[in-house]
């Protein structure tokens, strides 16, 4: 039976990066479903899970790779932005944080100097804050 799954999957796209985000997805609606008993969460948990085998069983394993490259490419970007919001939190006593008016760099300053005249390392404007 093994060897029949492996034959009919040759040259299909299987389970990527999307198809786990989605069945975990998948999960999560049928589980909220369960407790608040609403015929919505059904409805998506359905659609998302025939999505998700559509995409495992697809033949066209140039158009998936791209879906999943897009996927990949946003899930980075937003643990990029939550990791920099997190080391900025962390360090939130010791520094304050300004943009560049020119280039929107980002420039990290300590705190308590007063109205300090700041360079930018990038374009090397100066703008005048108050740390």
């Amino acid at each position: 039976m093994r060897e029949k799954f492996a034959r009919f999957m040759n040259g299909r796209n299987g389970a990527d990066e999307l198809a786990r985000f989605e069945s975990w997805m998948v999960l999560i609606l049928l589980v909220l479903s369960i407790f608040t008993r609403s015929f919505i969460l059904d409805v998506l948990a359905i659609a998302g899970l025939i999505h998700m085998y559509f995409r495992m069983f697809s033949k066209n394993v140039s158009k998936r790779y791209e879906e999943n490259q897009k996927f990949l490419n946003f899930r980075y970007d937003w643990t990029v932005k939550w990791n920099r919001k997190k080391k900025h939190f962390a360090q939130r006593k010791q520094y304050k944080f300004f943009k560049c008016p020119m280039c929107k760099q980002e420039v990290r300053v300590p705190r308590g100097h007063g109205k300090i005249c700041i360079t930018c390392p990038k374009c090397r404007e100066e703008f005048v804050r108050r740390s």
